[in-house]
């Protein structure tokens, strides 16, 4: 049986204690400008195919300890990290776009980002909404919930940010579940059992439409937390899949209006040249609506990577947050090359 109880403190946060900007951002200096710009040489050298590129094809012998440390504050620490200053108006999106891959492969392994195998995402509107039984997130212009994405880690690498809006959004999703737990552990336990999700058309051909996954795991003393509320939600429209009880929508509810109290968040506007990179099972992210200028050529894009680290071992995860097959597509690929 698990015990409802905190679980790493040590990674808790609040607004006011990340007000500082300087504490989770760090600027590329000149000589980190270089050294990725000599590295992206060294991968165009190997390979004319982004995804050929490993983290031994993109050498980053000083930015790379720096990298080292992010990736353990990331899964250890606050979970979440912007790094800024990457001159993508001069080096344009497809240069931009392998460094940010490079830089990735000394972060963690691609995992594949949807039932095609997809590994360096885009995140720009496409004019689909909520509506649509298999739209995504990140194909839509609209405001976004909180909500955690497949892998360890998330990234982002703003290359133009349209006309407006788009701010990122940040919840020490942790905190609020030692809250919860520390406030009303039988509403926290059931959050621990599984709640129904929609796979949005990404089913096996012949399968459910729906599956099942608790939105909090406790695995020895590390907690693991994947929770879409749309998508849980959605799941009601399939008619074999399990009935949300009561016990849910309250748990939910209690959960939900702990992530959206502004003291458990950060906020951030991404500029050209910036990159996000999250911790998905100890922060939930969100997005405010965003404005395009299509006519003007303004419009936000972005590039997402989804990653596995291996600060994270096997017998350090659940059986369902199993990594080894996350980047079975990039493994087949490169083989196959």
């Amino acid at each position: 049986m698990t015990i409802i109880e905190p679980l790493e403190r040590h990674a808790e946060w609040s607004a006011a204690t990340i007000a500082d900007p300087t504490a989770w951002s760090h600027r590329l200096g000149d000589d980190e400008i270089a050294e990725l710009e000599e590295a992206l040489a060294v991968a165009r050298s190997h390979t004319d195919d982004l995804l050929d590129v490993d983290k031994s094809r993109f050498p980053l012998p000083r930015l790379g300890q720096r990298l080292v440390e992010m990736t353990e504050e990331l899964i250890n620490g606050r979970g979440f990290q912007r790094v800024t200053g990457l001159p993508v108006d001069r080096l344009g999106p497809e240069d931009s776009s392998w460094i940010y891959w490079g830089i990735g492969m000394h972060l963690g392994m691609p995992w594949a980002q949807n039932a095609r195998g997809h590994l360096l995402g885009d995140v720009k509107d496409t004019g689909v909404t909520m509506a649509s039984p298999t739209s995504r997130g990140y194909e839509m212009a609209g405001a976004l919930p909180f909500h955690s994405d497949g892998s360890d880690l998330v990234g982002l690498l703003c290359l133009s940010n349209g006309v407006s809006g788009g701010e990122s959004l940040i919840a020490n999703a942790l905190l609020c579940h030692n809250l919860l737990a520390k406030s009303d552990p039988d509403l926290a336990a059931v959050m621990y059992e599984g709640l129904p999700y929609d796979y949005r058309g990404e089913e096996a051909e012949g399968g459910r439409p729906y599956y099942t996954i608790p939105a909090f795991t406790r695995h020895g003393d590390r907690l693991f937390i994947r929770y879409i509320p749309p998508f849980i939600k959605a799941s009601q429209r399939h008619e074999g899949a399990p009935r949300l009880t009561d016990q849910q929508v309250a748990a939910m509810a209690a959960y939900d209006a702990l992530v959206a109290d502004p003291a458990h968040q950060v906020e951030m506007i991404f500029e050209p040249g910036d990159m996000q990179f999250i911790n998905n099972y100890h922060v939930l992210h969100g997005r405010r609506t965003f404005e395009d200028d299509h006519e003007a050529g303004s419009v936000r894009w972005l590039k997402r990577l989804w990653l596995a680290t291996d600060l994270l071992a096997a017998d350090d995860r659940p059986e369902r947050f199993q990594a080894e097959r996350a980047f079975s597509h990039w493994n087949e690929k490169r083989t196959r090359a």
